[in-house]
């Protein structure tokens, strides 16, 4: 599990929740019309937006922001080096009796086995690094179009209170409970954006931006294998694609 994401929604909600029993009137910001209406309004219209099957899709890409778990791109370079050094001690053939965990990895190692041109591996390795990404879009889309609609529902359920609050002027000691009732929906709105979809939207990004990084090192390493290149070289050519601190400077 990430516990980052998990840190971040429950300290975001803890926080205002705190902040709300702090003021004495806990009970005042529980209105279930207006969740009925930011809720149901939000969903509703991201199925307006987007085809059910990718929105479906969606909820099953935001998993990701809790429980994708970040892989070492070190890990992945040793593990390229040493196919390197398998390729070069004994043949690209010896590749297929090495066990590769990574389904990904795996599939380029079994090409370059085979004889394939070294263009058509990159071309059928890179392919799915595209169709990975847009998959990923898809569901970034679903949670940035949630963290839009969320804030409109909450505005037009004020809307709607306050319509019936002025609809009842008559009776003044009614206007302060429904003007607060009114203004719960913009508060529902807000923090769900706010809180849960846009900074998941942007988690699911940096995920998809995390996952592209280690598929283009497995691609630029099992191009450099077939093209026979030394272990070292293979080694520093991949460490290109590390920020400096994580090299290793004995390469």
């Amino acid at each position: 599990m990430d516990i980052a994401t998990l840190i971040g929604i429950v300290g975001g909600f803890g926080l205002i929740v705190a902040t709300i029993i702090m003021g004495g009137n806990a009970a005042g910001f529980i209105d279930p019309p207006s969740a009925v209406v930011v809720f149901g309004g939000t969903f509703a219209s991201v199925f307006i937006m987007f085809p059910m099957a990718v929105v479906l899709k969606s909820f099953k890409i935001a998993l990701k922001g809790f429980f994708a778990k970040s892989r070492d791109p070190k890990a992945i370079i040793d593990q390229l080096v040493a196919l390197a050094e398998t390729a070069r001690k004994e043949s690209l053939v010896a590749l297929e009796k090495v066990a590769i965990d990574d389904p990904y990895l795996k599939k380029g190692v079994i090409l370059v086995a085979d004889g394939t041109d070294d263009s058509i591996v990159r071309s059928i390795m890179e392919i799915e690094i595209d169709f990975m990404k847009k998959r990923h879009f898809q569901g970034q889309s679903v949670m940035k179009g949630m963290g839009a609609m969320a804030p409109a529902f909450g505005m037009i359920g004020t809307l709607i209170g306050l319509v019936n609050m002025l609809s009842n002027l008559s009776d003044p000691d009614a206007i302060g409970p429904a003007m607060a009732v009114a203004l719960l929906t913009t508060l529902y709105g807000a923090v769900l954006a706010n809180v849960v979809f846009l900074p998941l939207a942007k988690k699911l990004e940096e995920r998809s931006i995390e996952e592209s990084l280690y598929m283009e090192i497995m691609v630029e390493g099992v191009i450099a294998i077939q093209k026979g290149e030394h272990p070292s070289i293979v080694k520093e050519k991949l460490q290109a694609f590390l920020a400096p601190v994580m090299r290793d400077d004995t390469a």
